[in-house]
């Protein structure tokens, strides 16, 4: 495991096992590497050993969204379908996982994960998500909120994590139901809100929360809600909002930095196992990231750096 993880961090664009069993300083034949990432049976639930200690589960937020990893040459994987990338903007051949990141404003720390494949264990995006909200709360956390995006925005989604005493931040919809008259209702996109302005309102089945609106630079206009009714401050209200940037940032980190997307294999075995050896992999950059302040991308630089020069000087 660690040599494989080590493995991802160290190359550059090749992350098959024919490729380790070349570079290893042990000898390792490919078939070895293999049938180890078969037979290893990683799953998410042991990404947490690797993590817990790197946490502060009283504090911070923890993050959902879901990331699209592209398998559009790899026909026949398992685990792998067309769905929709956000990237892309269409359909995409690949898998799809969805992600737990805790963050106290400053660190990228996955701590769950789940492979969505509804076909193997005929669970949604948002079955994964609660689950994964109930996997937290056995663990200890007690986060200041919980963030995502519209996706994981259902009315049940919302009490779920509301049972628990923890807040909530999202975005809404468009179409999502308020009312600032009981028995009168009215999309959200209509409420009329002055600038940086935070509203009282009744989400449709759900109860009291505050709303504000966000306006890019572009001029599009998002919608947030809390249920945390003390966020009457805008600024404070949209600061812990923009904490959910993190994942999109880590999304593109563990992509760019742990090959994640490069398994060559379309045995569904094969493919949990390096989509968990990368999660390793992320945390090991993230974990010297925090204790150097150099960042991924540099940290794989440096790899190659020193290759090049010991290949310059000996050329």
């Amino acid at each position: 495991m660690k040599l494989y993880t080590r493995f991802l961090i160290g190359n550059r664009n090749r992350y098959s096992a024919a490729e380790l069993s070349r570079v290893t300083p042990e000898s390792v034949a490919h078939d070895a590497i293999d049938r180890w990432l078969v037979s290893s049976r990683r799953t998410p639930s042991q990404l947490w050993q690797h993590t817990c200690s790197m946490v502060n589960r009283k504090i911070g937020y923890l993050v959902c969204d879901d990331s699209l990893l592209d398998k559009r040459f790899s026909r026949k994987n398992e685990l792998a379908k067309k769905q929709y990338s956000g990237n892309e903007h269409g359909l995409v051949n690949g898998i799809c996982i969805v992600n737990f990141l805790w963050t106290s404003g400053t660190e990228y720390i996955p701590v769950d994960y789940r492979i969505y494949h509804r076909e193997n264990d005929d669970l949604t995006k948002n079955d994964h998500f609660r689950n994964m909200l109930d996997t937290a709360e056995k663990r200890g956390f007690s986060p200041e909120c919980v963030l995502m995006d519209s996706w994981y925005s259902s009315v049940e989604n919302l009490k779920h994590i509301a049972k628990k005493n923890w807040h909530w931040i999202c975005n809404l919809k468009s179409n999502r139901l308020v009312s600032v008259e009981k028995g009168s209702y009215l999309p959200i996109t209509d409420l009329p809100l002055a600038e940086k302005q935070v509203r009282k309102v009744w989400l449709k089945e759900f109860g009291f929360v505050l709303v504000c609106k966000l306006v890019a630079t572009n001029g599009d206009i998002t919608s947030l809600a809390t249920n945390d009714l003390s966020l009457e401050n805008y600024e404070d209200f949209t600061d812990h909002f923009q904490k959910r940037w993190k994942i999109e940032e880590f999304h593109r980190g563990i992509k760019q930095t742990t090959g994640i997307e490069g398994c060559k294999s379309v045995k569904a075995d094969s493919q949990r196992t390096h989509i968990f050896s990368a999660f390793v992999a992320f945390v090991r950059l993230e974990r010297q990231r925090l204790k150097s302040g150099v960042s991924w991308y540099e940290q794989k630089a440096s790899i190659v750096r020193l290759a090049t020069r010991v290949y310059l000087a000996n050329a």
